[in-house]
């Protein structure tokens, strides 16, 4: 591996790493959720229009500010060292500027953590612990220096209040070296499992993902539910890292949802592009993540190469 950029401070991490290409911009509608017979809340779904009909109007994008609806996300850990294990610590603060204490539990947790790079190759998805005076933490270990965005996906206990994603940025010094994004793929490798995604995203138009789970060629048939799914879908937009926490359609218990090996999801895509698909299931106690690269405007299929399993564990679990 070819000596990199030395990033040793944060200014020069964000200018390094993010530069003019990876401006954030508001207002930018992210991947969207149709509303589906699970009961799980859906986050950014499409809005009807004056009529009462399902419109394409979206919600504004998750994750791309980091002040939301009277809330701030303060990330008191804004600079980590590569490759070296540190406590990740952040508070959410209300309008006053005090630390929130309370939260209504989604998921089975009052606050979901994701941690992304900016070139969508290094993925996260922690459960941090509260402390009683409203600070977050966790330990996280990044495994290369440059950008990455952190998102805290969360809704207070506050009658009314609805969920919010908001997003800061994160830098991990160290020898900086750019990666290119993985190539669109059908398939993900794991730890000896297979994930095989069928059908694809569609701009404007609602359309079915379904993700077929094997292991050694014979499908799965006992997942097993993780935080009250049997699977979970971060869907993130390359250049901006516009968020949304897609779920099931369907949920353990309901009467029809089976426990694998399919996992199906039903999504819009509000504009064209690239996207990154981050699945969490579980399997016999283990979490897994099996990633995908998609785009928008054409269905991505079990025919084209597969992403590289690199056999570690799974993300962030």
């Amino acid at each position: 591996m070819h000596a990199g950029l030395r990033i040793t401070a944060f200014a020069a991490a964000l200018a390094a790493t993010f530069g003019t290409a990876y401006g954030v911009g508001k207002g930018v509608d992210p991947v969207v959720e149709d509303p589906a017979p699970a009961r799980h809340e859906s986050h950014g779904e499409a809005k009807p229009d004056a009529g009462g009909h399902g419109g394409h109007e979206t919600a504004p994008a998750g994750g791309l500010q980091i002040s939301e609806g009277g809330y701030t996300l303060d990330l008191r850990t804004p600079t980590v060292t590569a490759g070296k294990r540190t406590e990740l610590s952040f508070a959410i603060r209300d309008s006053a500027g005090r630390a929130v204490t309370a939260y209504q539990r989604e998921h089975e947790k009052e606050l979901h953590l994701i941690v992304a790079s900016r070139d969508l190759v290094t993925y996260r998805h922690l459960h941090p612990t509260r402390a009683a005076d409203g600070t977050w933490s966790i330990p996280v270990e990044l495994p290369r220096a440059g950008g990455y965005r952190v998102f805290a996906d969360f809704t207070p206990a506050k009658k009314g209040a609805e969920n919010l994603t908001l997003g800061a940025d994160l830098a991990a010094a160290g020898s900086f070296e750019p990666q290119r994004m993985p190539a669109p793929n059908g398939t993900a490798k794991i730890h000896g499992y297979e994930v095989r995604l069928d059908g694809g995203l569609r701009p404007g138009k609602a359309s079915e993902l379904k993700l077929n789970v094997s292991r050694d060629g014979r499908p799965v048939k006992n997942l097993q539910p993780y935080l009250g799914a049997y699977g979970h879908l971060v869907a993130l937009r390359s250049g901006d890292l516009a968020y949304l926490h897609v779920h099931p359609n369907g949920e353990p218990g309901d009467g029809s949802t089976k426990p694998g090996p399919q996992i199906s999801f039903t999504a819009t895509a509000p504009s064209s592009g690239t996207y990154r698909l981050f699945l969490d299931f579980k399997h016999e106690g283990k979490v897994h993540t099996a990633e995908f690269t998609v785009r928008a405007g054409g269905a991505t299929t079990a025919t084209e190469a597969p992403a590289h399993d690199d056999g570690t564990e799974g993300h962030g679990h």
